[in-house]
C-alpha cells in the first residue's frame, strides 16, 4: 500500500472570483500534493482581510498565494497594493503568483516590477504547472 506523498506546502491560497477555476484548482492542488489546505477565496478584499487578520499567526498564513487579475470590487493589482503595506515578515513567508487567462503585455510588465511578484502564470492551474513553479 503507498503512502499519500508529503504536500509541498501547509497553506496555499486562491483568490480568483471564477468559482470554477477556484474549484478545479483547488482540486489540483490538493490532489498533486502542492498543500495540505487551500484558503479559497472570491474576494480579494476577504482574502487581504485574512492576512491582516493572521499576520501574527505564521502557521496560518499561505505560503504560496495564487491571484487573479481580473476581478470586482478589488483587483488583483489593487491587491497587490494593499498588500505592499502588510509586514515584511509576512510578505518573506507568502510568495504571490499572478495567474490570468490572457497574459496581456502591460500587466506582465506590471507583475515584473512589483517586488512581492514572484511571478505571473497563465491559467489553468494543472499538474505541470504545480510541478514546474519555482518558489526559493
Amino acid at each position: 500500500m503507498s503512502e499519500e506523498p508529503t504536500p509541498r506546502f501547509e497553506n496555499v491560497m486562491i483568490i480568483d472570483d471564477n468559482l470554477i477555476d477556484l474549484y478545479i484548482a483547488s482540486r489540483m492542488i490538493t490532489k498533486n500534493s502542492f498543500g495540505k489546505k487551500v484558503l479559497q477565496y472570491s474576494s480579494a478584499i476577504e482574502a487581504l482581510k485574512y492576512l491582516q487578520e493572521n499576520q501574527d499567526n505564521i502557521s496560518q498564513l499561505p505560503e504560496v498565494i495564487f491571484l487573479d487579475i481580473y476581478m470586482p470590487g478589488m483587483t488583483g493589482f489593487e491587491f497587490m497594493k494593499e498588500y505592499g503595506k502588510l509586514p515584511t515578515p509576512l510578505k518573506n513567508i507568502c510568495k504571490v503568483f499572478i495567474i490570468s487567462s490572457s497574459l496581456d503585455e502591460q500587466d506582465v510588465a506590471y507583475a515584473n516590477n512589483d517586488e512581492n511578484i514572484v511571478a505571473m502564470k497563465q491559467k489553468p492551474i494543472t499538474k505541470e504547472f504545480l510541478a514546474d513553479l519555482k518558489i526559493s
